[in-house]
């Protein structure tokens, strides 16, 4: 009797988190999918594209607005009504979406195409690796701040020296760091579902793990555009 419900509360954990692992997967999916049309939409549109990207303040103001929503997401998603952190995410995506449409000026649509498919199935490799590994990655987790912490300023060093191998080595360098934060957060989410049994945290929660991995997602594509891309652009 015992043995059986050890093997019931096992089932049970694992069909929660298996519920909220596919809520997560499909917001980021969302998420994705409006990012890349609102993308398409204003890249394909000379009055949008004149009105975005020639208004330096304009656009100044719309990446403004992306740093402050996804902050504030990050803080008080659990405190919010779920309703209204879905649609500050949605809003979130579309936002973002208006941001990247400069890629399609840049790059040629085959490369930003091929940058995607190798984005999704190197995130989808990371994604399983962190939710089967037994390693405990949270021990990682501040030695991934630092590295994180050092592309950024590295980026920010390289936007005055312009330096075409020290952008070729942060896009690498930020490559494996985004696998590495891919691993990590799909186990923190996991541990998340496992530690949680309401249901309704678990909604919010969801959005939450939608929102870090689709950063993770982005942060992953720009970089292994920017190295398919090199010697390849528009």
């Amino acid at each position: 009797m015992q043995q059986n419900a050890v093997y019931t509360n096992q089932a049970a954990e694992q069909s929660l988190v298996a519920r909220f692992m596919y809520a997560t997967y499909l917001w980021m999916g969302i998420g994705l999918f409006i990012t890349g049309l609102v993308a398409m939409i204003v890249a394909s549109s000379q009055t949008l594209l004149s009105f975005f990207y020639y208004n330096r303040f304009l656009l100044f103001g719309v990446m403004i607005a992306e740093l402050a929503l996804v902050f504030y997401l990050a803080s008080r998603i659990m405190k919010m009504e779920y309703s209204k952190a879905r649609n500050l995410f949605l809003v979130y995506a579309a936002l973002n979406g208006i941001s990247m449409a400069g890629i399609f000026i840049v790059y040629t649509g085959s490369t930003i195409a091929s940058a995607f498919f190798v984005t999704a199935g190197t995130f989808g490799a990371m994604c399983l690796y962190g939710y089967i590994t037994k390693t405990d990655l949270s021990r990682f987790g501040n030695i991934l701040f630092m590295g994180l912490i050092g592309i950024v300023i590295a980026s920010i060093v390289n936007m005055f020296v312009a330096s075409s191998a020290l952008s070729k080595a942060i896009s690498y360098l930020g490559v494996l760091l985004f696998c590495a934060i891919t691993a990590y957060d799909t186990q923190y989410l996991k541990r998340i579902a496992l530690s949680t049994d309401d249901e309704s945290s678990l909604l919010k929660l969801s959005l939450f793990g939608a929102l870090k991995l689709y950063l993770d997602f982005i942060n992953m594509f720009i970089f292994i555009l920017r190295i398919m891309g090199m010697g390849n652009r528009d």
